[in-house]
Order: structure tokens, then C-alpha cells, then sequence
């Protein structure tokens, strides 16, 4: 109920292979959102990981535990069958309360998609990150795992606005999961579609040609207009300057593909005006992430 913009972030984010972070309260639908995404997609046991992590979660919980016979004869490898290494699609519940040994792996799964095994670099599968908070941490040490996270949404109570059509939605959602029942999973779409669609676009980003000066063509001269990317450029600056919103170097390259992809799946094609308003999920902190998504909106006109 009320969580259209959430669902179709969790899309885009899908598509380009982005994670995203949902936060709010207790109780706003954060793990439903990614359970009934995850059953839409049909994906399996064996392909899903979910996890709520404490300051007390040990790294054997999420990366798999040590195994001891290996570890005998020298080897230090992990037992990963079940465990986050394994899964192409991960649920982190809590994300920023995870011990400093968690953080240095999940950097590295998440932007270089990998992990060591015995000092070797072992690819994931991993191909879609959604993590929840109930809060934005301002601790310095986090800044790097914040970072990794382009997009950050709001998942708010709805029960100011929807009241009655909350009730009766809650209810039926607990009548169909007692009857086993689960119409959100139709089968439009699976995961490999998802990966499909990734695939093609990384390739159209990626090519160039050269015109009859012999200029090279890239990307942005056929599908992100000129204009649109002084304006880009401009609302970046304006939110550093007058928000002090942190903007890094891996933020702007990430958020070129996802303005991208945001085109392609709502129009197929170039960028545009509107596809700007994702500008509204980069904050850092709570009060950013509240900010930016009245600001935005009213900086381009959209409001």
C-alpha cells in the first residue's frame, strides 16, 4: 500500500544491478517488499539470501563457516552452500549495524563481486543487493558502505494517508499467506530476464563510433542529451553546495548507468527531463534522504 515508488526503484535497481537501500521504522513493509519482489521473480532457496545483522553477528553467519578438515591440512576455505556467496539475490536487514570483520566483506562483495577463499579471489553470483535500516549511521567508519549505495528511499508509515485501505489490504495479505496463496507472483518476469535487460544495456553503453570529423561517439551523444547533462551537472553542484550532500566520483558514473536505465525501462529510449528526479534518493542521512525528495522534485519543475 503506497509503495509504488519503492517497487519500481527496486526494479531499476534490479536492472542495472545497483543495491538499493530501503529505510524507515519498524513495521513500514521493508522485508515484505523484498520477499513478495523475490517470489515474483520465482527465484529459488538456493539463489536467495537474507540476513538481520547485529553488532554480535559472527562472519561464519553470512560469509559461511570455516572448514575444519580443510583448516587441518592448511587451508583456510569457508563452507558458503546456503550463505551469502552462493545467492543471486541478498536481503541485508540492518545493514549498518554489522562488525568491522562483515564490513570488509561485504565491500568487497558488493563492489567487486567477489571473496577470498584462502587468500584467492572467488566471483559471486551476486546480482541484486537490497539492504534495509531503521536509521542512517553517521559514523565515519561507514562512509565507504553508505557509499556503496547510490540510491537510498524512504519506506514510510502510510497509515496517516491510507488508512482504511491499509486495513483491508492487510488483512487479505494475511488471509492469502495462510491459504498459501501468492498472486503477486504471476510470472511476468524472472531474474534472468533482469540480467538479460542488464546485459544489453552494459553492451549500449559501452559502444562508440566516430563521425565523418572523426570525433568519437559515446553513449551520452545518443541518448543523454547535451542539455541534459548541464543540467545534471548543475543539480549535483547545487546539493553540494547548499545541502552538503555527499557526491563522490563512483556515485556520478553510478548514477549515469541508473539515469540510463530508468530511461530505457520507462520510455526505451534517451534520457530525459523527468528521469532527473532520481537525484531525490542521494541522500546520506535521514535529514537527506527527507530533504532531497521534496527538493528535487521542486529543482526541476516537477512538484
Amino acid at each position: 500500500m503506497g509503495k509504488d515508488g519503492v517497487i519500481d526503484l527496486m526494479t531499476l535497481c534490479a536492472i542495472a544491478q545497483e543495491p538499493l537501500l530501503l529505510v524507515g521504522p519498524p513495521g513500514t513493509a521493508k522485508s515484505a517488499l523484498v520477499l513478495k519482489f523475490r517470489e515474483a521473480l520465482a527465484i529459488s532457496d538456493q539463489a536467495y539470501f537474507e540476513y538481520m545483522l547485529t553488532r554480535f553477528t559472527e562472519p561464519s553467519e553470512v560469509m559461511g563457516p570455516i572448514d575444519i578438515e580443510q583448516l587441518r591440512s592448511g587451508a583456510y576455505i569457508r563452507r558458503v552452500q546456503g550463505k551469502l556467496p552462493t545467492a543471486e539475490l541478498v536481503f541485508l536487514d540492518e545493514i549498518f549495524k554489522s562488525n568491522s570483520a562483515i564490513l570488509n566483506s561485504l565491500l568487497t562483495v558488493i563492489n567487486e563481486r567477489k571473496y577470498y577463499q584462502d587468500g584467492r579471489a572467488v566471483p559471486v553470483p551476486l546480482r541484486v543487493l537490497f539492504a534495509a535500516t531503521n536509521d542512517i549511521p553517521e559514523q565515519a567508519e561507514l562512509a565507504a558502505l553508505k557509499d556503496r549505495f547510490c540510491l537510498k528511499v524512504a519506506c514510510r508509515s502510510v497509515a496517516e494517508d491510507h488508512f482504511i485501505e491499509l486495513v483491508d489490504a492487510g488483512l487479505e495479505d494475511a488471509t492469502q499467506r495462510d491459504l498459501g496463496q501468492k498472486p503477486w507472483a504471476e510470472g511476468h518476469a524472472t531474474l534472468m530476464d533482469l540480467y538479460k535487460a542488464h546485459r544489453y544495456l552494459s553492451l549500449q553503453m559501452a559502444q562508440q563510433s566516430s563521425d565523418a570529423d572523426g570525433q568519437v561517439l559515446r553513449d551520452r551523444h545518443t541518448y543523454f542529451p547535451e542539455e541534459l547533462l548541464v543540467e545534471l551537472r548543475r543539480l549535483l553542484k547545487t546539493l553540494v553546495v547548499e545541502d552538503s550532500v555527499f557526491i563522490s566520483d563512483r556515485k556520478i558514473v553510478k548514477l549515469y548507468r541508473l539515469l540510463r536505465t530508468r530511461a530505457w525501462l520507462h520510455r526505451g529510449g534517451r534520457v530525459e527531463r523527468e528521469d532527473l528526479v532520481l537525484l531525490s534518493y542521494l541522500g546520506e542521512t535521514l535529514t537527506e534522504v527527507d530533504l532531497l525528495e521534496e527538493k528535487v522534485p521542486r529543482l526541476l519543475g516537477l512538484a
